[in-house]
């Protein structure tokens, strides 16, 4: 299904005390440029994102957000440093002997000191961590390509329309080309009868030219090769993966011929009409510049 290049997704999953919400947006471009935004002690899981991403995102600058959470508490550990604990001890016990001071409280004293007790944040293990965020990944990721779908298909049927567009104008130049070269004969061959009567004109010399004139100014090449395109658009949009460099050299090849066409023609409704056909080819790669 032709997928547009911009989408935005969502996904959450809570497992016990453990929280993950990503999001998933993306933008038109090129190549497929995945950036990863994470919390800094998750970093060791940013390739497996990545890998997990871009197997079902193929063009694109996308960017995925990933939010953590625990409840209050259940992502931190108090430490005790034990040995500082007993030289701080062992000192005050000095202070004593040798001053003859006293304290109500030693043990709350020496926790008031530095580093004696410290607040560290809780280490999980990467694979713990994967299998609750691996769920929240693969919904968003899901709900990010359904909204490339559904942009897709609106692309798709505004594609096609033009399309369509494209080939009843070249249905239009197909039925008023052989009239170019006849009406081009008609008034040359009422040219040379003047001319002959005068005796100014070599016949067989005017002949050859308007036969010049016939091959120079034929276009049905270029008409063929265009009814080519436009069935190959239609295949194309009906065909799975990602399509948008494809369809992007067929519209460069549409247009060639439209440009060729116009040079050839020396008819003013010929021109007109690909001056038409030229325009709506443009829309078309206007459009496929966010397909996928």
């Amino acid at each position: 299904m032709i997928r547009s290049m911009t989408g935005y997704g969502k996904g959450e999953y809570e497992n016990g005390s453990r929280k993950f919400t990503v999001e998933i947006k993306s933008v038109n471009h090129r190549y497929n440029d995945i950036s990863i935004k994470l919390p800094r002690f998750m970093i060791s899981l940013e390739d497996k994102i990545k890998k997990a991403v871009s197997q079902k995102i193929y063009r694109g600058k996308t960017d995925v957000f990933i939010n953590y959470s625990m409840e209050a508490g259940d992502d931190v550990e108090v430490k005790l440093n034990e040995s500082l604990a007993q030289s701080y001890v062992e000192k005050l016990n000095v202070l004593k002997e040798n001053f003859g001071l006293t304290s109500g409280n030693t043990l709350d004293l020496v926790a008031r000191f530095p580093e004696i007790l410290t607040v560290e944040k809780v280490e999980e293990e990467s694979d713990v961590l994967w299998e609750t965020l691996e769920v929240a990944l693969n919904e968003a990721i899901e709900n990010f390509i359904h909204m490339r779908e559904v942009e897709g298909e609106a692309l798709k049927k505004d594609i096609l329309a033009k399309n369509q567009k494209i080939r009843e104008i070249t249905d239009s130049i197909k039925e008023r080309s052989p009239f170019v070269v006849e009406e081009y004969k008609e008034k040359l061959t009422a040219r040379l009868a003047e001319l002959i009567e005068k005796q100014m004109v070599d016949e067989q010399r005017m002949a050859a030219e308007i036969t010049v004139f016939a091959d120079k100014c034929c276009i049905d090449e270029e008409l063929t090769r265009m009814y080519s395109h436009l069935k190959q658009l239609e295949s194309i949009l009906e065909s799975e993966g990602s399509i948008g460099r494809k369809l992007d050299f067929l519209v460069q090849e549409m247009n060639r011929e439209a440009n060729t066409t116009a040079s050839k023609s020396n008819d003013i409704t010929i021109t007109n009409a690909t001056i038409e056909l030229k325009t709506e080819i443009e829309k078309i790669r206007e459009q496929i510049q966010n397909i996928e």
